[in-house]
């Protein structure tokens, strides 16, 4: 049996094309994403109708008419002629917004030991970058000090009473600070005792699982209100006469505990998501059920739930202004408690305060979902390369 020899080897590959004319430019990029079919060119002119409606006028109240500077509430109500409407001043007062931004940010917290609480955010943030970036080395250790270290710096740095540092009673924290430190710490309790919970729930012992879904079920079956409500109300009650925890303490156990019940499903949904097959195989090579968990289906779940995980993060952040039913007041709580200065008064100034809020919560949950689709492409969760 003879076998012909080839007539022609390609040695090399041949360099790309440049794509079709009718493809460059501004022109066929606007009309395959914006007037590709009737109903796209449709939505395409309603939304320029609603952008044209909305974007200009809130345009001319956010900056040309919008007052910046001042020290009480008449320079809000003050045109630029040196008049007074009126109506008051038909722009922003950003002008509350700079006199109260301290207040905002650290609450009541002692002028001349907020110090520590940039400290702490900035270790913080020196810590956590690393690991948001995935090329950065030393990750292990990283996650040490981020997860085992951190939280006594943090507590010690904030807290005080030790050291020579101050102390500062929890009742004195507010604005973004308590906003930050609630939501920080219920994505790091959650997300651990989440997945716990969503193996509990799967587990074949009786008993785990009974304990799971009542915990799971219970938690979620009430508002956060009332969770918080019962932290920080009903809870005391049942100590020993003398006994106490501090009310922030309560609330942070409060929100933890209710973030991860919902953790705990969204974990559940991508352990159901797994085909048998990977656990057969695991069992295969002579896994354990933990070494199975923690090398094989745990990596796989978490992936493709990156979505639900982030959207639980999201809403508990937004969630924290509802601590503000217990006294505690964040970030929203202290803009709306100086709503009440009578220095400030004036038709703008509840306004101004909520956009200026609204506009931080929105730009630590962009943050955070931006980031989820980063990761989302970098593991290839459900897209192609």
């Amino acid at each position: 049996m003879q076998h012909s020899d080839l007539s022609y080897v390609r040695q090399r590959m041949d360099a790309d094309e440049r794509p079709p004319v009718t493809e460059q430019g501004v022109l066929p990029w606007l009309r395959k994403n914006f007037f590709a079919s009737v109903p796209d060119t449709i939505l395409t002119f309603l939304g320029l109708v609603i952008v044209a409606l909305i974007v200009p006028p809130f345009f001319r109240w956010a900056f040309v008419e919008a007052q910046w500077i001042g020290t009480d509430r008449t320079f809000c109500a003050t045109v630029a002629q040196g008049g007074i409407q009126p109506d008051g001043w038909s722009g922003a007062c950003w002008a509350f917004v700079g006199a109260k931004f301290q207040q905002f940010m650290f609450g009541q917290y002692p002028i001349e030991e907020r110090w520590r609480v940039l400290l702490t955010g900035l270790i913080f943030v020196a810590l956590l970058a690393p690991l948001l970036v995935p090329r950065a080395p030393y990750k292990r250790l990283n996650a040490i000090l981020l997860f085992a270290v951190f939280p006594f710096v943090a507590f010690v740095l904030l807290l005080g009473g030790v050291f020579g540092l101050p102390y500062v009673e929890t009742a004195r924290w507010g604005g973004l600070m308590i906003t930050l430190v609630l939501s920080v710490v219920g994505i790091a309790v959650s997300l651990p005792f989440g997945i716990l919970l969503a193996l509990g729930r799967r587990s074949k012992l009786p008993v785990i699982k009974l304990v799971s879904v009542i915990f799971i079920e219970t938690i979620r079956g009430v508002p956060l209100v009332t969770v918080l409500f019962m932290a920080s109300v009903m809870f005391p009650l049942f100590l020993p006469a003398g006994m106490t925890f501090d009310k922030f303490l309560r609330a942070l156990v409060g929100v933890a505990l209710f973030a991860s019940a919902y953790m705990a499903e969204v974990v559940r949904g991508g352990l159901q998501a797994i085909p048998k097959g990977q656990y057969e195989g695991a069992a295969s090579i002579g896994l354990n059920y933990w070494q199975t968990m923690n090398l094989v289906v745990l990596p796989q779940a978490l992936k493709l739930v990156i979505p639900g995980i982030v959207n639980t993060f999201i809403g508990m952040f937004k969630d924290t202004s509802l601590v503000s039913i217990i006294g505690m007041f964040d970030l929203l709580g202290i803009v709306r408690q100086n709503f009440s200065d009578a220095n400030w008064a004036s038709p703008q100034t509840p306004i101004s305060g909520l956009v200026f809020a609204g506009f931080i919560f929105w730009l630590f949950c962009f943050g955070m979902s931006r980031y989820s689709i980063y990761m989302e492409h970098r593991l290839n969760t459900g897209h192609e390369r």
